[in-house]
């Protein structure tokens, strides 16, 4: 009788050496679960993600979208006046933080139809989102041009039906202490109030804005909601606007009540009209900080002019500064 005998092949395991199912069954489900794990651990953060993202469409308005470089994300929310948090242009982005943007509502009152309190979930969804690219001067004599993303004011302003008496526009901010240090400071009588005039504010090129660079209004920036009238200097664009009120008289814009020989209530981007203390004929670009980069001539309604220069027939600039 002859017996087959075979060698074992070093290159493959023996009986011994295999897991036995059960144990191979459970450390296949072990690593499965490991990897919906890692999975679950991750749908947070690019939940998160998503929801600083704001979907917008490119605005059709003529004079909407400068087809100038834009300034970085980086510069735009890291250089910005926002004395609320301090009057440095570092302190918004290192302090704003602590404000609480949810839940949010903005009162709307005064000469209207239908006031109301309006939570940004509604505001949100008033009209669709456009994405505008604005140039933005700062009466300091610097500029940027930013991606915003919002809608006209005006269809906010047609929704509640504005009366006769209706003249002005006035804007107040948030003003919490405990959330905005820079409150403590004297440096302005808070809350931060602005205005306009109805017919600026009815004009399409105002936005009421909730977003820049394609993703949620950053905080340092005003968030959740802010306005922008791009022909004018920045301060008149104020931020995390929690009142909108329509009256008959004009308003007292803060600047104006601090140091009105200086800050006008109009307060258009002119090149002729220098500030009591600089030339408002040349500005500097953020970004373009180089040992040679020269300044920008500034430009009559800062770009505008073909717009918004009709709002202003017959007025006197150099007086109505």
């Amino acid at each position: 009788m002859s017996f087959l005998i075979r060698s074992h092949d070093p290159t493959q395991p023996t009986p011994s050496e295999i897991t036995p199912q059960p144990i191979y069954q459970g450390r296949r489900e072990w690593l499965q679960g490991l990897a919906a794990g890692a999975a679950l651990a991750a749908w947070p953060a690019r939940e998160a993600l998503a929801q600083t993202r704001l979907a917008a469409t490119r605005s059709a308005l003529p004079g909407a979208l400068t087809m100038e470089k834009q300034t970085s994300r980086q510069d735009a929310t890291s250089y910005n006046n926002f004395y609320e948090f301090g009057t440095d242009k570092a302190d918004p982005a290192q302090r704003a933080h602590t404000l609480r943007t949810s839940p949010w509502s903005v009162a709307v009152e005064g000469e209207i139809a239908k006031p109301g309190v309006y939570d940004l979930d509604s505001l949100l969804k008033l009209a669709p989102m456009e994405e505008r690219i604005y140039r933005l001067r700062c009466v300091e004599g610097w500029s940027m041009v930013i991606p915003w993303i919002g809608y006209s004011l005006a269809e906010l302003i047609r929704k509640v039906e504005p009366n006769s008496r209706a003249k002005y526009v006035e804007f107040t901010t948030l003003a919490d202490k405990a959330q905005m240090p820079g409150l403590r400071s004297g440096v302005l009588d808070w809350p931060y109030v602005e205005g306009l005039r109805m017919d600026e504010a009815m004009h399409p090129l105002t936005l009421l804005s909730f977003g820049m660079y394609g993703e949620v209004m950053p905080k340092q920036n005003g968030a959740p909601l802010r306005l922008v009238a791009p022909w004018k200097y920045g301060f008149k664009s104020a931020k995390s606007l929690v009142r909108i009120r329509f009256v008959e008289k004009q308003p007292v814009s803060s600047w104006t009540r601090a140091a009105p020989q200086e800050y006008g209530f109009f307060s258009n981007v002119n090149p002729q009209v220098d500030h009591p203390r600089w030339s408002q004929a040349t500005e500097r670009r953020i970004g373009e900080d180089g040992l040679f980069a020269k300044k920008r001539p500034t430009l009559m309604f800062n770009g505008y002019e073909a717009q918004v220069g009709q709002l202003y027939a017959g007025m006197d600039l150099k007086k109505l500064y």
